[in-house]
C-alpha cells in the first residue's frame, strides 16, 4: 500500500525558531508520523532570526525563482532547505527579503504588530502551495499549524482544488490560543482572494482579528485539531456547530491518536473524536 503524504505547513518548528508550544509540536508530531510509515514534508517561513549557518540551510535553486502576486505586487520566493539529522526529515523554507529579512518575527523591538502582517501571511500561504507544486509531490493530508497559515485551506478549496498537486488532498487545521490581540490590515480579506475565487471565500477573514483567521480556516478545512485548551468561546462553537471530525485537546498529547485520525481523514471515514 502507498504511504501516506502528510504535509506539515507552520510558522514555527524547533529547533530552528521556538515561539510557543507550536515549534515543540511541529517538531515531534511529523517524526512520530515518519515512524509510523507516512512520507513527510514540512514549510514554515525563513524569519530573519533563524540562524542559517548553525541549521545548515542552504538554497534550493530548482524551488527558487518563483514570484509570488500580492495586490499587484511581484514578490521574488527562494526556497531554502535543513535537515533534521537525528529524524531524517527535510524542512523546506520560504524567503522573501522583504517580508522575512528582519531580526523580529511578527513584532518589532518595541513590540509593535508589523503593519504588514497580512501580506506576509498571504506571502507564506500562497508560496507554500507553489512550492509543492514543484516538488511534484501530492499530500494526501495538509495539516496547518498557527494563525499564519489560515488562508492554505481556502486556497486548496478553491484555487487550488482541481490542481493534480492537491485536488485529492484533505485539509486539517489546528487552532491553538489566540497569540495576537491586534487586527491584520483592514482589506486582509480582499488582498487574500486569489484567481477563481470570490469576495464570500474570504468572507470569514473580514474582522482580520485572530478569531476570524481560525474560523476562516476552519470554514475551509475537512477537520480541526482543538491544539489548546484556552481556545475562545467563539471559536469553540464554531468548530461545534461545523459538525466536522475534531481531534480533542486531552488526545493531542498521543501521537497515536493523530495517526489514526489522519487515517481517516484521507480515507473519508471521518470520525470525530472530540
Amino acid at each position: 500500500m502507498a504511504k501516506t503524504k502528510l504535509l506539515i505547513i507552520t510558522h514555527e518548528m524547533s529547533p530552528f525558531l521556538e515561539l510557543t508550544k507550536i515549534s515543540e509540536i511541529t517538531r515531534q508530531l511529523p517524526q512520530a508520523m515518519q515512524e509510523k510509515g507516512f512520507e513527510i514534508r514540512i514549510l514554515m517561513p525563513k524569519f530573519g532570526n533563524i540562524n542559517e549557518r548553525r541549521n545548515r540551510l542552504h538554497e534550493v535553486i530548482r524551488l527558487s525563482g518563483m514570484n509570488i502576486i500580492i495586490d499587484d505586487n511581484d514578490n521574488p520566493l527562494i526556497i531554502k532547505v535543513a535537515s533534521i539529522p537525528a529524524a531524517r526529515m527535510q524542512v523546506y523554507f520560504l524567503d522573501n527579503e522583504d517580508y522575512f529579512q528582519r531580526k523580529y518575527v511578527f513584532r518589532d523591538k518595541e513590540n509593535k504588530f508589523y503593519a504588514d502582517n497580512d501580506e506576509r501571511t498571504i506571502f507564506f500561504c500562497k508560496g507554500a502551495l507553489e512550492t509543492v507544486k514543484k516538488l511534484g509531490w501530492s499530500p494526501d493530508v495538509v495539516h496547518c499549524h498557527g494563525w499564519m497559515t489560515a488562508l492554505v485551506p481556502a486556497y486548496i478549496k478553491t484555487t487550488y482544488k482541481n490542481d493534480p498537486t492537491f485536488k485529492n488532498s484533505k485539509v486539517v487545521y489546528s487552532v491553538y490560543e489566540n497569540c495576537f490581540s491586534e487586527k491584520l490590515n483592514a482589506d486582509f480579506h480582499k488582498k487574500a482572494i486569489m484567481n477563481h475565487m470570490t469576495a464570500d471565500d474570504t468572507k470569514a477573514f473580514e474582522e482580520s482579528d485572530c478569531n476570524s483567521l481560525h474560523i476562516g480556516a476552519i470554514t475551509h478545512s475537512d477537520a480541526v485539531v482543538l491544539a489548546d485548551e484556552k481556545i475562545d468561546e467563539a471559536v469553540l462553537k464554531f468548530v461545534k456547530d461545523s459538525n466536522k471530525p475534531t481531534l480533542a485537546f486531552n488526545l493531542t498529547e498521543n501521537y497515536d491518536s493523530f495517526y489514526s485520525f489522519y487515517e481517516e481523514v484521507a480515507s473519508d471515514e471521518l470520525v470525530s473524536l472530540a
